[in-house]
C-alpha cells in the first residue's frame, strides 16, 4: 500500500510545448503518497526530425526514475544504431545501459546527487575527492567515465523504476516499455494499447522468473515486487550465469513500431496511478470530450493540453486512502499529432485492422491484450 499523507499534495508540475509535428502537454502530481517518485522526459526536438517522450514510475525511492529521465534519451541518441535509423535497437540498448551506468563509484555518485540533500552533498564531496581515471578509463562508446572510490564495487540501486517511452520520427512511432506504465494511441476515437503491463503472473514472465531462481507469492516477485520488468532493482539481477534479459527482473523492453496515419488523434503516456483508475478507452473518451469542449468554449484559443492532463489527475485522485486506488503518484503526457501524416491506403487500413489488438481492459487490473511483444520487437499496423 505504501505510506500515505493525512491530506494529498495536489500541487502539479505542468508543461506544454510544440513544434511543426506535435503538440504536447504534461502534468504530474504527488497525491496521497508520502514522496513523489515519478519522473518524466519531454523532448519534442530530440533532433531535427525526432521527438521523445517518456514516463518513469519509481518504486522504493525516486532516484532511478530521475536517473532515467536525465540519461535514457541521451543514450538513445548516442547508440550507433540511432545514426543508421534503427531507433528500436537504439532504445532497446538504452534500457539496459541504464542498469550498467548505475553501477560502481560513478553510478553511486550520480544516484547520490539525484537523491535527497544529504546524499547530494555527500555525492558532490566524493566527486571532488574521487575524480575520473585518465583517458584509458573512459568508455569510448558512451563517454561515461569510470571512477574509482569507496563505492567502486557498488552493484547498483535496490530501488527501481518503470520506463515507458515513445519516439516519433516522420510517420514512424516506436514505443519501448518495461513495467506497468502504459502507452495508448487514439485512432478514430478508439484506444489501442501500444505497450503491455509487465506483471509476474503473465505466463512468459512467470517462466523467466522461475528459471532465474525466483518465485512468485501473492502476485509479487519473491513476494516483494509487483512488476516483472524494471530498470534498477539490482537485487533481482544477481544471477551471474544469466544474461541481463533473463534475470528474475529484467530491464528488457518490449519494442513496438507503428506506422502512423491521418486517423491517429493523439497518444498518451501515463504511469499506473492513472491506469488503476481509468481504462485505456475511458481515458481516450475523456480526452476527446475535453478537446471537443475546448473547441466550443475557446474557438479563438486552444486549451493547453497540460490543462486536460491536470483534469485527468484531479478526476483520478481519491477522496480518501480507504481503497488505495487513486492514491498513487500520477504522471501523464498527452501528445497530439499535427495532421501532416500521410494517410494509409484502404488496403493498409484493412490489413492493419485484421491484425489489430483488443482495445479495452478493466481498470481493476485485468491484463489488456494489446501487443504480442513480450521479450522482443513487434511491428504493428493497428
Amino acid at each position: 500500500m505504501g505510506i500515505y499523507l493525512s491530506t494529498p499534495k495536489t500541487e502539479k508540475f505542468s508543461e506544454d510545448g510544440e513544434n511543426d509535428r506535435v503538440r504536447y502537454g504534461l502534468s504530474s502530481m504527488q497525491g496521497w503518497r508520502a514522496a513523489m517518485e515519478d519522473a518524466h522526459a519531454a523532448y519534442p526536438d530530440l533532433d531535427e526530425s525526432t521527438s521523445f517522450f517518456g514516463v518513469y514510475d519509481g518504486h522504493g525511492g525516486k532516484v532511478v526514475a530521475k536517473f532515467c529521465a536525465k540519461y535514457l534519451h541521451q543514450q538513445v541518441l548516442k547508440h550507433e544504431a540511432y545514426a543508421t535509423g534503427d531507433i528500436g535497437a537504439s532504445v532497446h540498448r538504452a534500457f539496459f545501459r541504464m542498469d550498467e551506468m548505475m553501477r560502481g563509484q560513478r553510478g553511486w555518485r550520480e544516484l547520490a546527487i539525484l537523491g535527497d540533500k544529504i546524499d547530494k552533498f555527500t555525492g558532490m564531496i566524493e566527486g571532488l575527492i574521487w575524480s575520473p581515471k585518465g583517458g584509458e578509463g573512459i568508455d569510448q562508446d558512451y563517454d561515461w567515465a569510470i571512477e574509482e572510490g569507496p563505492h567502486s564495487d557498488f552493484s547498483g540501486p535496490t530501488s527501481g523504476s518503470t520506463a515507458c517511452v515513445a519516439i516519433l520520427r516522420n510517420n514512424q512511432l516506436v514505443v519501448a516499455n518495461a513495467g506497468d506504465s502504459r502507452c495508448v494511441i487514439s485512432r478514430k476515437g478508439q484506444a489501442y494499447n501500444l505497450s503491455r503491463d509487465h506483471k509476474p503472473d503473465l505466463e512468459a514472465e512467470k517462466e523467466r522468473i522461475l528459471k532465474a531462481g525466483g518465485f512468485i507469492h501473492a502476485g509479487r516477485v519473491n513476494g516483494s515486487l509487483n512488476l516483472s520488468r524494471a530498470i534498477g532493482d539490482m537485487e533481482f539481477k544477481q544471477n551471474k550465469l544469466l544474461p541481463a534479459e533473463k534475470q528474475t527482473v529484467s530491464a528488457n523492453p518490449d519494442i513496438n513500431t507503428v506506422e502512423l496515419c491521418d486517423d491517429d488523434d493523439f497518444l498518451v503516456l501515463a504511469c499506473d496511478g492513472i491506469w488503476d483508475c481509468m481504462s485505456s478507452q475511458m481515458l481516450v473518451d475523456f480526452i476527446h470530450e475535453q478537446l471537443r469542449s475546448s473547441e466550443l468554449l475557446h474557438a479563438m484559443q486552444e486549451t493547453k493540453l497540460s490543462v486536460i492532463c491536470e483534469r485527468v489527475l484531479d478526476r483520478c485522485l481519491a477522496p480518501s486512502t480507504a481503497t488505495g486506488e487513486g492514491c498513487d503518484n500520477m504522471t501523464m503526457i498527452l501528445v497530439q499529432f499535427k495532421k501532416s501524416i500521410k494517410s494509409a491506403s484502404p488496403a493498409e487500413l484493412q490489413s492493419s485492422h485484421s491484425k489489430s489488438v483488443d482495445t479495452e481492459s478493466k481498470p481493476e487490473g485485468g491484463q489488456e491484450k494489446a501487443v504480442a511483444a513480450v521479450g522482443g520487437a513487434t511491428k504493428s499496423s493497428i
